[in-house]
């Protein structure tokens, strides 16, 4: 049985469900690697994928025999099928997360079931922890992010605008082997900068303009995520921009097994109070086959962290109307210190 599957179904036995039912797409994928329309059972004895006629050949060709999934057609189950998958179930767990409230109703008449119980994110909190194939596929989306940046150092000249630099990242991760952005490409240049998620416009770069470039690409469906900052230095830019650095530099060392995130998030706090400024946002959040994945690093989370989790790590400072920066990495963390799998040069750059 794929081990995957096999780790949720002594998961689901361990607290007392007698099947699950997942919904979540995302979390098929990282069970099953199956990305198409549909539900996994895990029933009592067996696993099921229902999906429809559009990609029965797709699935069944990508699943073996070891995988133990059964692929069926929705279309061709009766009522008397569909209530049969959850046979002698009492209780079933399901994604209250994902799952609407119409879709739990549909749910409970469809399959009969008794008792649909919450799982807590109980998959998410489990892909939080990558794997060696997983470390391996978000690295190479890391290598692909930072040659990139290194492609942009050349390429970025005044006149260009913030769209015509979001689309030449776009083409550049897609020549290079991505399959698609892990996210909307943020171009903020001059004062658009003190947006944290600006959208790229036709503002033209001028001269002196600070420009901060947040991008990340998907790679065999796992994301990367950088932003970096490059442009003229005035006095104040400069001492914002090292006070974001050092920040940011010291928060990947304390990235390590057994750090509590808030602590970790706490430090950029008091420091940025202490000098004057303020982090608006959370100093970083988890990412894989999602961009967004928990824990987050925010001032109110108790995770504490474990190796191989992999882990933004974004200060920023924002002076409205002037200019913002912020300063990213993608992280593993380790047994006794954080590890940027982002290599970029991180030092202030001109063009």
């Amino acid at each position: 049985m794929n081990e995957k599957v096999r780790w949720l179904r002594n998961k689901i036995k361990s607290i007392d469900l007698d099947a699950m039912i997942v919904s979540n797409p995302i979390n098929i994928k990282y069970l099953t690697g199956i990305e198409a329309e549909g539900i996994l059972i895990l029933a009592r004895k067996e696993n099921f994928f229902l999906t429809d006629g559009r990609y029965i050949e797709a699935v069944r060709g990508l699943l073996t025999i070891e995988d133990e999934i059964i692929v069926e057609d929705i279309k061709y189950l009766s009522d008397q099928d569909l209530e049969n998958l959850f046979l002698f179930c009492e209780n079933v767990g399901f994604e209250e997360n994902y799952v609407t409230y119409a879709k739990y109703k549909e749910y409970m008449y469809k399959f009969k079931i008794h008792n649909l119980v919450e799982t807590e994110l109980l998959i998410e909190k489990q892909r939080a922890i990558k794997d060696q194939e997983e470390i391996k596929y978000i690295t190479k989306a890391c290598n692909i992010t930072d040659d990139c940046f290194e492609y942009l150092l050349n390429y970025i000249k005044i006149g260009m605008t913030e769209k015509q630099i979001a689309n030449a990242i776009e083409r550049f991760f897609r020549i290079n082997g991505a399959e698609e952005l892990a996210f909307d490409t943020i171009v903020a240049s001059g004062p658009n900068s003190s947006m944290p998620h600006a959208v790229p416009t036709d503002r033209k770069i001028e001269y002196g303009d600070v420009i901060t470039i947040d991008m990340g690409c998907k790679y065999n469906g796992y994301c990367s995520d950088m932003t970096i900052f490059v442009g003229k230095i005035d006095e104040e830019v400069e001492k914002v921009y090292n006070l974001v650095l050092k920040n940011q530099k010291q928060t990947i060392g304390e990235m390590k097994e057994g750090a509590i995130c808030k602590n970790i998030a706490k430090m950029v706090v008091n420091d940025f109070e202490i000098n004057g400024y303020d982090l608006i946002h959370g100093l970083g959040h988890s990412l894989g086959l999602e961009v967004h994945e928990i824990p987050n690093l925010g001032t109110k989370s108790e995770v504490i962290l474990k190796s191989n989790m992999i882990i933004t790590d974004e200060p920023g400072i924002y002076i409205p109307g002037r200019f913002g920066i912020r300063i990213e990495d993608t992280v593993i963390v380790g047994k006794s210190t954080g590890v940027a799998l982002t290599k970029s040069n991180k030092e202030i750059i001109k063009i």
